[in-house]
């Protein structure tokens, strides 16, 4: 067979602005730039034998010049022992201006073509994805993931694919909460819905009433009775001999997503009720742990009896925040070859209105939101739906109609099933699937404990916070610096308290300097010490207690628990979830094709190996 030609044009890459256009028919690019900079292309010609075209799937542009490998028992790791999978190959030799990258020490040839990419990104108007994650709409990554070697991509649906209005949504939830309190006696008149009573990552302690936010060790920083904040002696002497472990569920609640904060609102109120004796004693002899059921009770009649739903699919504007970019990334994604799933509990009638009032009209040619998925499952019954089989119903009206069905056929719409099923349909097993959801547990956890899957964590709340954090640097930069200082004067303070006790028991100093202090200069010097880091504790601790009320005025900021330390809530982030952002559409700003690497964890020694590193010998 004869030989294929093929003729392209190579550009040195000035960083201005250019317009680009691509003709897939010869094969030919060009690259236009700014007056100011003279057009150079240099054209290239490689003769390849026909023969050697393999089965490997073709780029998208319709060239025959790379191939991807889309089988995954042919593909082999990286050195970060991510899969190669959906790695772009060269399938021929090239040669001319192209094979100069074959040339030279690669560290010479990597250092100029990232100059010329960051260049040719800058004049395209794309910002370079690495300085992404300084933006509040960055994808954070704890474990690497190379997204070309992830197959299917599964969403959640509820505070995933589409944000509510929290003041709307669960405003609207904590009122039919309240309802149904009210009906069976509690007191609930003056009441109303307070969302800055909570935030995510907080723990209720359904023993002793109080809701708690811990740190990554489960120390508890700051605590709540009722409504009213715990003293920081009282949260010491209440939870200074014990940790919170989530795994006693009898007695722990963790706030995993933004759907808990109508409960938790509704249960701290309902404590200072009991507190003040307002609850009859015909609902029983009601200890804290026996409000929450209460609580939690009337919560779910709320959800079960359709009201709040109903509410919300007559008036969908109120209640969801639009999105136009959403629809797009997940475009991006399908025609990147991504199977698409959709896997919520919400129910069949719920999931159309809301997904058809959020998607359909951000899409192009007509689409609705059902082209995007590959499959969807509704009424799910995660967390179950992974670790266990239910029976499987396939949705065939519009208006909900099941029948009962034995096997999960791509394109279908279903209720019920298993994660097993999704992945014997489609063939595509464990960390070939990346799964994104809102709920650490029921999405994020669960996915990845039993079945190996990627993970991905949505908390809108992210944005918030990053602009909290950038309004309060100049307080933590002055907070770290009095503390800076404290450390400094403390040392000094330490070592002449050493000195004065040697001196007391007749032994000689730390130093023959201080051994010869005269004994009034060394009293003296310890008392003014002494006075300057009383002070210094009574400007810090009111800052520390500042600090993070840009975010949360009652709990500061959702990651950390004081200045240093991470919140329960990252560490179960980092533990569970391999990236984590503020919305799925932040997609967008990346490409299907992102290697998302983590970053380097730091440890507590590696401050001083670099300081000493620092120091001349």
């Amino acid at each position: 067979m004869a030989g294929i030609t093929f003729i392209y044009a190579v550009v040195r890459t000035p960083p201005l602005p250019v317009t680009v256009s691509v003709s897939s028919n010869t094969f030919t690019s060009t690259v236009t730039f700014s007056k100011r900079r003279r057009q150079q292309q240099h054209f290239c010609q490689c003769t390849v034998d026909a023969n050697s075209v393999n089965n490997a799937v073709t780029t998208t542009t319709g060239d025959d010049m790379f191939s991807v490998n889309t089988n995954s028992h042919d593909c082999g790791f990286d050195y970060l022992g991510q899969s190669t999978k959906g790695d772009l190959n060269l399938k021929y030799e090239i040669n001319g201006e192209v094979g100069v990258a074959r040339k030279g020490p690669i560290e010479e040839v990597a250092k100029l073509q990232a100059l010329e990419a960051e260049g040719l990104l800058n004049g395209l108007g794309i910002q370079d994805p690495s300085t992404s994650r300084h933006s509040p709409r960055g994808i954070f990554c704890t474990r690497t993931l190379n997204l070309r070697s992830i197959s299917a991509i599964g969403y959640d649906m509820d505070y995933t694919l589409m944000h509510y209005n929290v003041m709307a949504w669960e405003g609207r939830a904590y009122d039919y909460c309240m309802e149904n309190l009210k009906k069976v006696g509690f007191p609930v008149d003056g009441l109303a819905f307070d969302p800055e009573l909570v935030i995510r990552g907080l723990v209720i302690d359904k023993e002793k009433g109080n809701l708690v936010k811990a740190d990554r060790f489960g120390y508890v920083k700051r605590a709540m009775h009722g409504t009213k904040l715990l003293s920081t002696r009282a949260v010491s002497e209440i939870y200074g001999r014990e940790l919170v472990d989530l795994r006693k569920e009898s007695r722990w609640e963790f706030l995993n997503t933004l759907f808990s904060v109508s409960e938790a609102v509704a249960y701290m109120q309902m404590v200072d009720r009991l507190d003040e004796g307002m609850i009859s004693p015909d609902l029983g002899a009601l200890d804290y742990k026996g409000l929450y059921k209460a609580v939690g009770k009337a919560l779910f009649r709320a959800h079960v009896e359709g009201q709040l739903k109903s509410e919300i699919m007559s008036k969908p504007e109120l209640f969801v925040e639009p999105d136009p970019e959403l629809p797009l990334a997940l475009l991006d994604q399908k025609e990147a070859g991504k199977k698409l799933l959709l896997i919520t509990n919400s129910d069949y009638i719920y999931t159309d209105k809301m997904m058809r009032h959020s998607f359909n009209r951000f899409l192009p040619n007509d689409m609705n939101w059902r082209d995007l998925f590959e499959m969807v499952i509704v009424s799910a019954r995660k967390p179950e739906f992974f670790q266990m089989s239910h029976p499987l119903y396939e949705v065939v009206t519009s208006e909900g109609l099941m029948r009962p069905c034995f096997k999960a056929r791509p394109g279908g719409l279903y209720s019920g099933g298993s994660a097993q099923m999704v992945e014997n349909s489609l063939g595509i097993h464990g960390d070939e699937i990346l799964y994104v959801g809102d709920h650490i547990y029921t999405d994020v956890s669960v996915s990845k404990v039993h079945l190996r899957w990627r993970t991905a964590l949505i908390c809108r709340e992210l944005e918030e916070e990053y602009n909290a954090l950038i309004h309060s640097q100049e307080h933590r930069a002055l907070l770290v610096e009095l503390i800076k200082q404290k450390e400094v004067v403390g040392d000094l303070f330490n070592q002449l308290r050493l000195a004065l006790q040697r001196r007391n028991m007749g032994r000689p100093a730390q130093t023959m300097a201080a051994t010869h202090m005269d004994d009034k200069e060394l009293t003296e010097s310890v008392q003014k010490l002494l006075i300057v880091m009383q002070r210094l504790d009574e400007k810090i601790a009111p800052m520390l207690e500042q600090d993070g009320e840009h975010f949360s005025k009652r709990w500061g900021y959702l990651s950390r628990a004081g200045l240093w330390d991470k919140s329960h809530l990252m560490r179960q982030i980092e533990k569970y979830a391999d990236i984590y952002t503020s919305r799925v559409s932040n997609f967008l700003h990346y490409t299907p094709f992102m290697y998302f690497r983590s970053q380097e964890q730091t440890l507590a020694h590696d401050s001083y190996s670099f300081y000493e590193s620092q120091v001349d010998p």
